[in-house]
């Protein structure tokens, strides 16, 4: 009896690479050409695309595989990753259009005649912010073009440790191989599957980006920044947002940070309920959700009513679809992460594996561009440099932005001991927030320093307006281990923020509390 598809048959060509041929359903041998590589990537967003264009950059042939596997809610989108379509770019966007919120509250105070309220057009931001994200889609596919580098949109799968089976949208099957392979699949949003509707009613950040109205009274299920980074830019638009969070907020971020953060967004309108968990989602007639919860303390049950249930609750890798078992790359059983050396390299020495979707590495795009990077310049350039994954600094993007590098005041005291550590802080009002009397009680700066002379800076962390910009400016003198003592002699800039820094003088373990500076 004939075969009943097609079969494909791999072997070594000259020079150690592989050749594919193909056997049709008939059995007779033919030559379906060769798809041979000296890198191949399977996945498309920040640090996967970095590592292609990098190697095809030093000469090498490249192929890219990618693959959106739609939303439960039939949401996808173009080549770029989580960072470009669902994550990053259009998160900073939206979270400018509540910043700007903000400033037009705070404009008659410096002399701008504007009639309040002033409504907001979910609408008209969605789609120009849509819009945006579709032209980094198409300028993606245009850089791996101009770089020679082959586009394949197809779902990805191992067949061995050097070859890998492809299927489009309609079925097509094409057989990939090459000498190098890189893993870089990024994550999904996790939904409670436990909770009775989830499923049905709910959405994640793979869909928030792309709703065409607006998502009206949310509910945000979750205490980790993406959650509490939607929430804030959803309340800055004008939305009743509430906030569902079963422990603590910021989970691995310093905790009195994380503190300070929620008690600003609290303090802006948005709404908490701790230490709760949903129980069940349903629909009511007029089409709004019930959601029912419980309160963990007391036991009790209670409900409310809104237009929207996002969950943020986590993500999870995209490993379970690659057939990982029949390369003999080897995966975290409890996290389905990938394991990998300090090389990237995973159990089979030429498959490698960047981002998300690796063990034990910040969920960060910068360190998985550079991580992508260093990776081609070791495999093709002659390069033995290695990612560095200490010291990253980050943002979390909330109405008051909170940007941090190093270590949290916690993560010291565990490694180097309490009687070791000491931490500098102080309070802080903004220039910008005078004119208007924005409250500041919440902008605060912490330094954490090696208690010994010179007193190494350990991290520092800072929350405020335009956080991220003044953390990527400290990170290098972070990263070069500049101490204390060096901190104190570097002269601010006149009137920042970011020169409050440099006015740290009030230790916590003084007792003192920190003084509310100013311009």
């Amino acid at each position: 009896m004939a075969a009943m598809a097609a079969m494909a048959a791999v072997r070594w060509g000259r020079g150690g690479r592989f050749w594919r041929y193909a056997r049709s359903s008939a059995g007779a041998a033919a030559a379906a050409g060769q798809q041979d590589y000296d890198l191949l990537v399977i996945g498309g967003g920040s640090g996967g695309l970095a590592c292609a264009k990098e190697a095809a950059q030093l000469g090498r042939k490249v192929a890219v595989v990618d693959y959106v596997e739609p939303s439960l809610r039939g949401t996808s989108w173009g080549l770029g990753g989580t960072c470009v379509n669902v994550g990053c770019i259009p998160k900073k966007l939206m979270h400018q259009a509540a910043l700007l919120g903000g400033l037009i509250q705070d404009a008659s105070h410096y002399g701008w005649e504007v009639t309040h309220p002033v409504p907001h057009n979910w609408r008209k931001m969605a789609e120009a912010v849509q819009n945006h994200v579709k032209s980094l889609n198409w300028g993606h596919r245009v850089q791996l073009q101009d770089r020679k580098v082959k586009y394949f949109n197809i779902k990805a799968s191992f067949v061995n440790e050097h070859t890998v089976r492809g299927l489009t949208k309609a079925g097509k099957e094409t057989l990939l191989s090459a000498e190098h392979i890189v893993i870089a699949t990024g994550g999904r949003p996790k939904y409670p599957v436990h909770v009775e509707g989830a499923l049905e009613y709910g959405i994640t950040s793979d869909d928030i980006f792309w709703l065409k109205e607006s998502p009206g009274k949310t509910l945000v299920v979750g205490a980790s920044y993406v959650a509490l980074e939607c929430a804030g830019f959803l309340s800055g638009v004008g939305l009743d947002t509430t906030v569902m969070m079963r422990s603590i907020p910021l989970r691995g971020f310093d905790q009195q940070m994380a503190s300070l953060v929620t008690g600003h967004m609290a303090s802006h309108g948005i709404h908490f309920l701790r230490g709760c968990t949903p129980l069940r989602v349903g629909r009511l007639p007029d089409g709004r959700l019930q959601v029912t919860w419980q309160e963990h303390a007391s036991g009790r049950e209670d409900s409310g009513t809104f237009d929207t249930v996002l969950w943020a609750i986590g993500r999870v890798p995209e490993t379970r679809g690659l057939n990982l078992e029949k390369a003999g790359v080897r995966i975290n059983p409890d996290s389905q992460k990938i394991v990998v050396d300090a090389r990237e390299a995973t159990s089979i020495p030429h498959i490698y594996a960047i981002g998300d979707v690796v063990e034990g590495r910040p969920e960060l795009t910068p360190t998985a561009i550079m991580a992508g990077k260093l990776l081609a310049r070791r495999l093709f350039g002659g390069s033995s440099v290695l990612m560095e994954y200490d010291n990253v600094p980050t943002t979390v993007f909330t109405p008051l932005e909170y940007g941090c590098v190093g270590l949290s005041e916690e993560e010291a005291i565990t490694r180097h001991g309490q009687e070791h550590v000491e931490v500098y802080h102080s309070h802080y009002k903004p220039l910008e927030f005078t004119v208007p009397e924005r409250e500041a009680a919440q902008c605060y700066i912490k330094m954490v320093c090696l208690r010994e002379p010179p007193q190494q800076l350990l991290g520092l962390h800072f929350l405020g307006p335009s956080a991220g910009e003044v953390t990527q400016g400290f990170a290098l003198g972070i990263k070069c281990g500049a101490s204390y003592e060096q901190m104190m002699r570097t002269v601010g800039i006149h009137p920042t923020c970011a020169e409050e820094v440099s006015k740290l003088h009030i230790s916590k373990r003084s007792g003192q509390d920190p003084t509310v500076t100013g311009c």
